[in-house]
Order: structure tokens, then C-alpha cells, then sequence
């Protein structure tokens, strides 16, 4: 018995998927997609690495969906494509998970628990939720190699990132520094420029903002003001200083102002105390503290209700006739008294007067309160000027012993404390209560806060490493403009001007779970030693076992099986000197760790050989080719893709690596994409409760639904409203169609025996009908094939659903269908299995990337009877290459027509509620060339048939019989035009009908408008048909129909003669009779019906495969069916 084509219950794709996976798995599809390439010239893709210490969220599937279709493309293509997978183990996001669990901070670190202790805590965690992430990675069909995965744990792995960074120490590209640096106290850690700026770190917050009053000494240059106010009731002179951190009040040094700036001196009273004051800012801020009615006000009559306090400049100066005045030290306490200043910065010259160019009018007073531990500006101005360095605030935000009452406080809440009270609302009270303040109010703006603990950052002054990749900005800036990013607006825009406006990367963290920083040195910090290589390391352990620095009790090997702390904190160095040295206590940026993974998912090579000479980043590759483990193309990567988030994060690492050590880029096209919301547009949270489960999303509806909804719903770099019900319209309408179409093919294929054994019958002996689905088709390829190419999944998704939907379904199979359950098995037959069977194959290739189960399901039961492919996988089959003597663009042309006259026709008739059956007389078209005219007239009879009416007649584009209006598409013209949009309202409404034909003919027309030149396109207007009595009118774009609705009565009675034939075919169906079984019919109806019936008879009985119909009283077993809304019996037999 022959093969057949096995015909589904039902689209279950869940159920599909698990045969599919189970057939994979057996067979290794994935293992063998890459060997049956071996040889083939190499895509390069990276795998961002996850952290396994978390459960997958819907957005992973997304960026995975795009990996996975971008490679399966690729090797579909003929390409090698190797997916590394890769675990990224390290750093605040498991630190923070482990310490939560634990019920620890991290203070208790060393303490309460041990280093060692919590790191074994922390590995133990990196993996947690590994089971899961195999299993979506397996459920949703991607694959990627995770047998021999890269993990950023392992000692090779961490060697290869000290090989890098000892690259770096040798160009002079990695350096310590004292800077003012974004801190995280919630993290415990500094934070790089990347990290603070990943999306959702600013955020909108109310903080207490105060302008405090610094008193002016009168002495030095400061004198000039004292002279303008003698007389006046107050000797004093306040300087005003706008903050909106009161906390680092109590670490001011210095007060800078602008060299060029005007100030003004003004006298006033203090709205807090009543006092009289004299204040200066600069004269361009005066309006936003004192009200006009208030100027020269009287000074004994203050109106308490209006509060308009009166005011009066007294005198106006440059701010830099001020440099170097002194003022008194506006909070001071035991801990920064000049003693304390100059213990810490000896000969330091605090509280006064510097000169800046960083200060504007834009906001505040025009005079900047400076306290240089807290802002890169305020430490570079306070170290010119050597006022000194004060930090009053420890690691954790709080302030330290001495600092009155405001000691051990902290400055943000850091520690989710139960009735936490701000301390910068009793900084600013004291300072009003003290005549201090003279403004105290609630500011909004935003705020950096830490990445991964959501707490507000702090300015602070590090000890830090640091990678100078300012000293290659230019390079990398150059090199970002050969990388193809998709969207292109994120590489020029957002990466593209943070490379620009980039700082030097701090690299060092104060942390204990991460790849340590490399670096040895003596206590004095004279010698120091950067360690590239474990063989390196161990060649100065042996020094240093020598030197007596080591104990000979344990061996090296036992000291080099763990890199991690506290370990390799225990290995002490000899410096060239004979002194110890000890390993600087910091660890490195995580994002290090995931911006090295091109060359650390290797390790390093054997070099043994020496054929290039020593280890290099020029001949790490050749190392690495020519011991057989990977091939010399390996790097750069052909194509990356995450999240939009990754933009300064990975994205930015690799690049900085990249151009850093190997002068080239990591990467040569990157996909990002959006971020994934819910229906509503709201980001998803457990709070809100509106996260989708992955598992659950796939288990229900299919990894292939998902998938394809996640791809063509939007582009992937569009932020995504994720909606269930999309998913179910997928489901329904594009697989749902495809199945159905299968479905068809399967059961009619299988009734006759077509198996594809035949030769292929020439395109030129096919129908025409197939001839246009073929071109169709090989159109479609070079569509989708060219989107594919451009990295736009989306659109390659949505041509495939139209033409699956519009082209295959909708208009092929629906007029083929009488060619497939008719007739013979003759040549116009076969021609019409072996091209619906084409269609089928050709669109299962093309959609395998984006929806890689139900195509293989697909492909393996097309495959099965015809055996057209040795492959065990669509996944190992070429892509379809499109053949262009398949491509008739006029045939194409000509269908279309044929599809839009039938669709506006259709629309009428559902317009006037005439059914299709119900045959109509006429269709009038007007033609606006003689090529269209032809065009028409070759599908004439094909639309005939298609909308049930008897004929067409064509009309000149200059007829009078049809009347058409013109208005504006103001979608379209709303941005082009502007206001001048009502004259060309105003135009288009006096356009005549030949104006009208000649814009529908040209597709353009030119007008003036308010004395200047337009060309309108015909796609920026709506043109519109009048009705006519006894006809109805519809238009699209250069075509438009009349359709005659009259019915006669001879069109009357075809209709009940169609109608009868659609309800006997149903009865058929329901009955369980085969499609070749003929029939006996005997109907009663009254006298109308059974004329039409009668007249039609011969019809019919074609139609229903019926070898009698008889009108009778008498039968058995009657069935009810209803015509028109007249009811009649019928009786339905099978033949002997």
C-alpha cells in the first residue's frame, strides 16, 4: 500500500511541537544542521550570556526568537553556523539575590559569614534555575549548543579576561585614580557610565532643595559689598547657594561662581525669620526670588498674607571681582573642623570664594555650593583652588561619628527603614531656624538610582581603576559607523552619542563574588605587577614559595584550583625588589566579564608552537585555527541581538574590548530589540501582576504561535504590547489558514494517489491560474529572502501571511477547488497538485526560520509521499532561491485586478445585502487606458465567475455615466502641507472629472498653491464614486466598478438553483458520503421554486453528482432545508 499524506484531526500545534522535539532530540537535528555544513564558509554568532539565578520572562523568548530565526535562516542558506551558549555568572544581580536569602548586607560579609562561605552561597546560585532555562530554550525551539557552554566562573574563563586586561596594562590602558564616581550604598559598590545609564536608572523623584546663606567675611576682595551696605539694618552679607542635596551641606569647602556672570547685591528680609538680609546671586536669577511688587518695597510694612517681601539691589559686580573672599563655614561640627581639613588635605585653604565655567543662570542662584567628594565638577574646582576634601558620609549613606546630630543618619533611605525621616528636611529646618535658608521647597527631577537595587546613586570620591577608552573615542566612534544596526536611528542616535559624550570605563568594584582584578603590589604602591596567564602566576608563586612569602604547605596547584576570593587573596607575590606583594582587594565591572565572551568562550590557546610568536590579540584566533578549535573567521561576529537595555551594556563592552585590543568591531550587524509590555502598555511586574509566563504562553498556544506573534505583530526593535488574544488570532488566522490548506491538498491527494512521481509538468503547459501562483510564489521568495537578508523578520513574516492568506488560500485553492474533487486524474489535475504541492513546500522553507516546528511537521508529511528530499530536517534543506523565469509581473498585475474588481464588487453586494449565489446582470468598469482595458479583458471571465454576474462592460475614463468626488488623505498631507492644507481642500473640491481621471491615469498632478508648485500623488487623496439609481459604486485606488442590482426574475431563479446546490452539498457532508459517491434527490417545493429548480436541472445534477432529481409528494426520509426563506422537503440517496 502507497504512502499517504498524513491527513490532522485537528491544529494542535502544542502536540505537533512535542513529536517534533522528540524526532530532534533523536536525531540531533541541531548537532547535524552544523556538521552537514562543516566546511561551508561561517556565520559568526555571539550568545549574550543570561543569568541563571532567575526564571525567564516572555522578553527572553522575543530576543531568542531572533537569534534562532536569524541563524536557521543562515544555515538554511548554506552557511556554518556554530551557537556557543554561555552562562554569565557573576556580579550584583546573584550578590544581592544571595544576601536577600541569607537575611545578610553586605557588612555582615566577613563577619556573620565568611568570604568563602557566601561565594560558595553565590556559585551555588548562578544556576539555579538552569532546568528552566533549558527547558523554555528546548520548548521554544532555540537552538544553541549547551552541552559545552561558556560560564563566567571558570578558571579558563577568568584567565582569558586577566590575559585581556593584562593587554590593556601594557598599552597603558588600564590605570588607578582618585575620581568622583556614581556609588551604589544600597550595592555597596561603585557603578560604571554604562551601567548607570541603563534604561529606567533616572528617575522622577521629589527631594528637599534649599538655598542656604553663606556669610561673607568682611576681608579681601570681599569689602566692596561691606562699604555698599553701611547704613543699612544689616551689616551682614549672605552669599545664596542653591542644593538640592542638603546632606552634603556639612562637606562645603568652597562656593563657586561664574568669572563673567553679573551679581547682585540685594537687600531684602529673610521670609523665614523676618530678619533684614543682604544676599547676593546673579542678576539674570533676581525674578525667581523676589516678586516684582516687592522691588523698593517699604521695609516696615511687610505683608505677611501676599508674602511679598520688599527688596532692593544695592550694587552690581562680576563674579570675578569676588575670587578668593572668605565666608564662614555654614554647618560646622567635630568631624570637619579646619584641623580635621588640614589632617586630611595638609595646607588646604577651604571656605572661599573660586571662579568656574561650569556655572550657569540656567537654575539655582548662580553660585554653585561646593563640596568636592560629592561632584566631578566640585573636585576638579576644589582641587585647583586647594580648598580641601571632606566626606562626612561612609559606604553605607550614612554620615559618620561627629557630624552632630545628624551622626550615623543616613542621607537616602537605603534600608527600607519602618517612619524613616529625611534627613535633608532637618538639615534645612536647622539652617531656617538659624537664619541660614531662604528658601526651603520640594524640587522634582530626576535622579540616577542604582541598576539593580532601585536606590538613589551618590557622587563619591573612589579609589578606582580605571580603562582609558576616552583615549580611542575617536576609533570607536569610527568604527560604530561600519556596524549595520537595526533599528539604524539606535547606532547613530543612542549608542552613537554615548560614544561621543563618553568618560574612562571605571572598571574596579568593591565587591567579593566576581573575576578578581589582576593586580599585585607593594604596600608602598611603588611596584606592582599586572598577571595576564595562570602560567604566569604560577612562575611567581615559585618566586615567591622562594622568597619565603608562601607556605610551602600547600601546593600551587591547590592555590590556582579556585581564582576567586578569598583564595587568590591568598597568594603573595615578591615584587623585583624582594618586598610582598599583595593583590589589590577589588574585582572587575561584570559587564567586563560579558563584553570578553568573544575570546573567553574559548579560554586562551596553545601557543606552543609559537608559529605567530607570543600570545597577542593579533594572532589569538590564528593560535586558536590552527589547533583545529575553531576556523581563523570566528571573529568578529556576523550578527548579535538582546534587548534595547544592552545598548550601553553589552552592547557597549564588546565594542570597547574590541576596539580597545583587537581594532576592530565585535560585531558586524546588531538587532535590538523593544522592550515587552502588556496589552495596556504598561511595563510587566509581579506588582502589577501583568507578567506572562513563558512556559505556560507556549504550553498552551504553541512555541510557533508565540513566536510568530512576537515577530510580526511588531518590528523588533517597536516596543510590543503583548496581548494573549494576538496570539490566538495567529493561531487561527495564518495557521489555522495554512493547515486548512494543507488539509485540502492532503485529502484530495490521497483520494487520487498524487505522490509527485509524475515529471514536472512545463510551466508553459500549466494553466494560467497556476502559472500566476507560481509567479506569485517565486515573488514571494525574493520578498521574503531580500527582508530576511535586511534583518527585518517582520516584514518577511507578514508577506508570507498574505500570500498564504490572500494569495493561496483566499483565491487559489477557492477557485481550484472543482480541478482537485472533479474529472479524471488528467494533466490539468496533476498540473494543479504539483503546483498547490510547490506552494506548500516552497512556503514551508520560507517560514521554517520564524516558526521552525510546524514547518518541519509540514515538510516531513510532504516529504514522506514524495520524497523530493533526502533531509531528515527542513532545517538542513536549502532556502528557497527564487527563479525568475517562474516571474510574470504583467500575469501578477492582471490578478491583482482581478482580486481588487472582485473585492469591490463583493463589497457592493454585501453593501445592498445581495448574496453571492444571486447572479447579477452587469458590471461596468471604467478602463483608463487601452493596456488596462486588455488587462481586464483577459480575467473578464474569471471575475464573472468570481462575483456571479453575466457580463462587463467598459467604459472610457472620460464617461459621464459615473460621477467621482476627490478630497485630501489628510493622514497623509496633514505633516506635507500645514496650513496651507485648507487651499488644497479648497482646490481638490473645484476638481472636474477629467481632473480626476487624468490624477487616477498619471498617478500625480501638479497645482499651485498660494503661488508655489505641488505635485499631489494619487495616494494622498481619497477619490469617491457617486451611486446612481438601480447601480451601486466602489473604488480603489485607479479602478473603480458599477455594479447593476437588479434582479430579474430569470436571475431569480438561478440564484434558488445555486442556493439548492449549496444546501444539498452540505447535506452530503453531513450525511458521511465520499466525495465520488453519486446521489438520488427528490425534492417537494411550491410551484416557484420548483420551476427554478426545474429549469436548472441539468446544472444541478452536475453540480451534486446527482444521477436524478425528481419532484415529488412522496418520500421516505425527508430532510427540511430552507431557500430564500421559502421552506421545501428533499430526500438525499446514495446511488445503489
Amino acid at each position: 500500500m502507497s504512502v499517504k499524506y498524513k491527513e490532522f484531526t485537528g491544529l494542535n500545534l502544542p502536540a505537533i511541537e512535542q513529536e517534533i522535539l522528540r524526532q530532534w532530540s533523536e536525531k540531533q537535528a541541531f548537532e547535524k544542521s552544523v556538521s552537514l555544513r562543516e566546511g561551508a564558509p561561517s556565520f559568526v554568532f555571539f550568545e549574550g550570556p543570561p543569568s541563571a539565578n532567575g526564571m525567564p520572562g516572555i522578553h527572553h523568548v522575543i530576543s531568542r526568537t531572533l537569534k534562532d530565526l536569524v541563524c536557521r535562516y543562515k544555515t538554511m542558506q548554506g552557511f556554518q553556523v556554530k551557537r556557543k551558549g554561555g552562562w554569565d555568572t557573576h556580579g550584583l544581580p546573584i550578590e544581592l539575590g544571595v544576601e536577600k536569602e541569607l537575611g545578610i548586607t553586605k557588612e555582615d560579609i566577613g563577619v556573620k559569614i565568611s568570604v568563602e562561605e557566601y561565594n560558595k552561597k553565590c556559585r551555588e546560585a548562578v544556576l539555579r534555575y538552569k532546568d528552566k532555562w533549558d527547558d523554555i530554550t528546548r520548548k521554544m525551539g532555540y537552538w544553541v549548543d549547551l552541552n559545552d557552554p561558556y560560564i563566567t566562573f571558570k578558571n579558563e574563563y577568568i584567565e582569558t579576561l586577566w590575559w585581556l586586561l593584562s593587554e590593556l596594562y601594557k598599552k597603558g590602558l588600564l590605570y588607578e585614580s582618585v575620581s568622583i564616581q556614581p556609588y551604589s550604598p544600597a550595592a555597596g559598590t561603585g557603578l560604571s557610565s554604562h551601567e548607570l545609564n541603563q534604561p529606567g536608572t533616572y528617575k522622577d523623584v521629589k527631594d528637599t532643595s534649599c538655598v542656604a546663606l553663606f556669610n561673607l567675611l568682611n576681608q579681601g576682595p570681599a569689602t566692596f559689598l561691606f562699604d555698599a551696605v553701611k547704613g543699612l539694618p544689616s551689616s551682614e552679607v549672605y552669599l545664596m547657594a542653591w542644593t538640592t542635596t542638603p546632606w552634603t551641606l556639612p562637606s562645603n569647602l568652597g562656593l563657586t561662581m561664574g568669572a563673567n556672570i553679573e551679581y547682585v547685591l540685594v537687600q531684602t528680609i529673610n521670609p523665614y525669620t523676618q530678619l533684614p538680609v543682604n544676599v547676593v546671586l546673579a542678576a539674570a536669577l533676581v525674578g525667581k526670588y523676589f516678586k516684582p511688587e516687592g522691588e523698593n518695597g517699604d521695609f516696615s510694612a511687610i505683608d505677611e498674607k501676599t508674602k511679598i517681601f520688599p527688596w532692593k539691589i544695592i550694587t552690581r559686580f562680576q563674579g570675578s571681582q569676588l575670587e578668593g573672599a572668605v565666608y564662614e563655614q555654614l554647618l560646622p561640627f567635630e568631624a570637619n573642623t579646619p584641623a580635621v581639613i588640614e589632617s586630611i588635605t595638609p595646607d588646604a585653604k577651604p571656605f572661599r570664594v573660586l571662579l568656574d565655567s561650569f556655572v550657569t543662570t540656567e537654575d539655582g542662584t548662580g553660585i554653585v555650593h561646593t563640596a568636592p567628594a560629592f561632584g566631578a565638577d566640585d573636585y576638579k574646582v576644589g582641587k585647583k583652588y586647594g580648598i580641601g576634601i571632606l566626606t562626612l558620609v561612609d559606604r553605607e549613606g550614612k554620615f559618620v561619628e561627629g557630624v552632630g546630630e545628624f551622626s550615623g543618619r543616613y542621607v537616602k533611605d537605603y534600608k527600607n527603614q519602618s517612619g524613616y525621616v529625611d534627613v535633608n528636611i532637618d538639615i534645612s529646618v536647622k539652617l531656617k531656624k538659624e537664619n541660614r535658608a531662604f528658601r526651603v521647597e520640594k524640587y522634582e527631577h530626576s535622579y540616577p538610582h542604582c541598576w539593580r537595587t532601585d536606590k538613589p546613586i551618590l557622587y563619591y570620591p573612589l579609589d578606582a581603576w580605571f580603562i582609558r577608552t576616552t583615549a580611542i573615542r575617536d576609533k570607536m566612534v569610527a568604527l560604530n559607523k561600519t556596524i549595520n544596526w537595526k533599528p539604524k536611528s539606535t547606532g547613530e542616535g543612542r549608542f552613537g552619542n554615548w560614544l561621543e559624550n563618553m568618560v574612562d570605563w571605571n572598571l574596579s568594584r568593591s565587591r567579593y563574588w566576581g573575576t578578581p582584578l589582576p593586580i599585585w603590589r607593594t604596600e608602598d604602591g611603588m611596584e606592582q605587577l599586572c598577571i595576564g596567564t595562570i602560567a604566569q602566576l604560577r612562575e611567581e608563586l615559585l618566586k615567591s614559595i622562594e622568597a619565603g612569602f608562601v607556605s610551602r604547605d600547600r601546593t600551587i596547584d591547590q592555590l590556582l584550583s579556585d581564582l576567586h576570593k578569598p583564595f587568590v587573596d591568598e597568594i603573595i607575590l615578591v615584587s623585583p625588589s624582594g618586598k610582598p606583594m599583595h593583590r589589590v582587594s577589588d574585582l572587575i565591572d561584570v559587564w567586563f566579564d560579558s563584553g570578553a565572551m568573544p575570546y573567553a568562550q574559548w579560554g586562551l590557546p596553545d601557543t606552543s608552537s609559537n608559529q605567530f610568536g607570543p600570545l597577542s590579540p593579533e594572532n589569538f584566533f590564528q593560535y586558536h585555527a590552527l589547533n583545529g578549535k575553531l576556523n581563523a573567521q570566528a571573529f568578529p561576529a556576523s550578527f548579535i541581538a538582546e534587548g534595547v537595555d544592552q545598548t550601553r551594556g553589552w552592547f557597549y563592552t564588546l565594542h570597547a574590548i574590541a576596539s580597545l585590543l583587537f581594532d576592530s568591531v565585535a560585531y558586524k550587524t546588531v538587532v535590538s530589540n523593544g522592550l515587552v509590555l502588556d496589552k495596556n502598555g504598561n511595563k510587566m511586574s509581579k506588582r502589577l501582576g501583568n507578567v506572562v509566563d513563558p512556559f505556560q504562553t507556549i504550553e498552551t498556544f504553541g512555541a510557533d504561535a508565540t513566536r510568530w506573534y512576537l515577530i510580526t505583530n511588531a518590528s523588533p526593535w517597536d516596543n510590543l504590547k503583548f496581548d494573549l488574544e494576538g496570539i490566538k488570532e495567529v493561531q487561527r488566522k495564518f495557521f489555522g489558514t495554512l493547515y486548512n490548506t494543507y488539509q485540502f491538498f492532503a485529502l484530495y491527494a490521497n483520494v487520487d494517489g498524487f505522490s509527485y512521481k509524475e515529471s514536472s509538468i512545463a510551466l508553459a503547459q500549466r494553466p494560467e491560474i497556476d502559472r500566476w501562483i507560481l509567479s506569485s510564489l517565486h515573488t514571494l521568495v525574493q520578498k521574503v529572502t531580500a527582508a530576511m537578508d535586511d534583518y527585518e523578520p517582520t516584514q518577511a513574516g507578514r508577506f508570507i501571511e498574505d500570500f498564504v492568506d490572500e494569495q493561496l488560500s483566499n483565491w487559489y485553492v477557492r477557485l481550484c477547488r472543482r480541478r482537485f474533487w472533479k474529472g479524471e486524474y488528467s494533466t490539468d489535475k496533476i498540473s494543479a497538485y504539483q503546483t498547490l504541492y510547490e506552494c506548500l513546500e516552497t512556503i514551508v522553507r520560507l517560514m521554517a526560520p520564524i516558526s521552525p516546528f510546524f514547518s518541519d511537521a509540514l515538510f516531513l508529511q510532504l516529504n514522506a509521499v514524495s520524497g523530493r528530499y533526502t533531509a531528515e530536517s527542513i532545517h538542513h534543506v536549502n532556502y528557497p532561491i527564487a527563479d525568475s523565469s517562474f516571474i510574470d509581473q504583467a500575469l501578477e498585475e492582471r490578478m491583482q485586478m482581478a482580486q481588487d474588481a472582485s473585492s469591490l464588487v463583493l463589497s457592493l453586494r454585501k453593501k445592498v445585502n445581495i448574496k453571492v449565489r444571486q447572479p447579477l446582470q452587469k458590471v461596468l468598469i471604467p478602463v483608463l487606458d487601452p493596456s488596462m482595458q486588455a488587462q481586464l479583458q483577459r480575467i473578464e471571465d474569471l471575475i464573472k465567475a468570481e462575483v456571479n454576474v453575466k457580463s462587463i462592460e467598459y467604459l472610457s475614463a472620460d464617461n459621464t455615466f459615473i460621477k467621482k468626488k476627490i478630497k485630501p488623505n489628510f493622514i497623509a498631507l496633514g505633516k506635507k502641507l500645514g496650513p496651507k492644507m485648507k487651499a488644497v481642500s479648497a482646490l481638490l473640491g473645484d476638481f472636474s472629472q477629467d481632473q480626476i481621471a487624468l490624477l487616477e491615469k498619471e498617478g500625480q498632478i501638479s497645482l499651485q498653491v498660494e503661488g508655489e508648485a505641488l505635485v499631489l500623488q494619487l495616494a494622498e487623496t481619497e477619490i469617491s464614486s457617486e451611486d446612481i439609481p438601480g447601480w451601486t459604486v466602489a473604488g480603489k485606488g485607479k479602478l473603480t466598478v458599477a455594479l447593476d442590482i437588479t434582479v430579474t426574475p430569470d436571475l431569480e431563479a438561478e440564484g434558488h438553483a445555486r442556493e439548492f446546490v449549496n444546501r444539498i452539498q452540505k447535506i452530503r457532508k453531513d450525511t458521511g458520503f465520499e466525495l465520488t459517491d453519486r446521489v438520488l434527490v427528490k425534492v417537494q417545493a411550491p410551484a416557484g421554486l420548483t420551476n427554478s429548480l426545474a429549469s436548472f436541472k441539468t446544472y444541478i445534477c452536475d453540480e451534486i453528482l446527482a444521477d436524478s432529481l425528481e419532484f415529488s409528494n412522496e418520500m421516505d426520509q425527508v430532510t427540511t432545508i430552507e431557500i430564500n426563506e421559502e421552506t421545501i422537503q428533499v430526500q438525499v440517496t446514495k446511488k445503489g
